[in-house]
């Protein structure tokens, strides 16, 4: 009897970016539990090798994901198995990749799949993407941070329209509403992703992480508490190689050679 397919998840490392490629196309890239141990790992080496500046996260084939293996996570006998506290959560919800996260996605992009694209910080879309968030249609709600990212980013009305109804919208539709950055011609949004994710890396790796930190401060804590981290971060980028190379690059007027130290 042939192995089952339990998919997989790639990364391949290139300078100082780090790509993530999920791969169980001949099922829709549909997750099992094993391949979202597997994400969580590969964000965590990304979130904690020094050299790794950058990360992008898309899928192998026509579709990003259909979604969760159901009878994998929830039919009788399934044995999920779960991240540990110290693991980087693919959805942000505990742990959070303090690197920047690249998305690229295609085709179907459905539940998970929007919820770990909205957990990146920068979306490229094919513009075959489709996108639907149907749990409530199978009788739950989403559980991967929907309910709240859609607000966040759509505003209240788009939020519920498209959670409420549980429709199926495009990649157009998807970029108006705020969910992607860019929609590209199918078959480019790699190569636009990891284009973009090479020029973020060109920049001061900790002054990256520090915006990034800064921007999830105040999103989870709010403008006070996003002011209040300011002095602590401004004195310890000030302190690093990185920032007096900065300075001495726009002296000398030429490119910048930043260490991550």
């Amino acid at each position: 009897m042939a192995e089952e397919d339990l998919g997989r998840i790639h990364t391949e490392v290139d300078g100082h970016l780090m790509k993530i490629m999920v791969d169980r196309e001949k099922k829709r890239n549909s997750f099992t539990p094993e391949m979202m141990n597997a994400l969580g790992a590969a964000l965590t080496q990304l979130d904690e090798e020094p050299d790794l500046w950058v990360g992008v996260l898309c899928a192998k084939g026509d579709h990003t994901t259909a979604g969760l293996d159901m009878p994998r996570f929830f039919g009788p006998g399934a044995q999920r198995q779960q991240r540990t506290e110290s693991q980087v959560d693919p959805f942000g919800l505990g742990r959070k990749c303090c690197k920047p996260l690249v998305a690229a996605v295609q085709g179907i992009t459905y539940t998970i799949g929007i919820e770990m694209m909205l957990a990146a910080d920068i979306v490229v879309a094919a513009d075959t993407a489709r996108f639907c968030q149907m749990e409530a249609r199978r009788g739950i709600a989403p559980f991967g941070g929907a309910h709240f990212r859609y607000v966040h980013r759509a505003g209240w009305g788009n939020a519920m329209y498209h959670l409420l109804l549980c429709d199926e919208f495009d990649a157009l539709r998807a970029k108006e509403i705020g969910f992607v950055q860019e929609v590209v011609p199918a078959g480019q949004q790699i190569d636009r992703a990891t284009e973009l994710a090479k020029t973020i890396a060109k920049n001061a790796p900790l002054g990256i992480q520090a915006t990034k930190q800064s921007a999830l401060t105040y999103v989870e804590e709010g403008e006070a508490a996003a002011i209040a981290a300011i002095p602590e971060f401004r004195e310890r980028l000030l302190a690093t190689e990185d920032s007096r190379e900065g300075i001495q690059s726009f002296i000398e007027r030429r490119e910048a050679n930043f260490k991550g130290r």
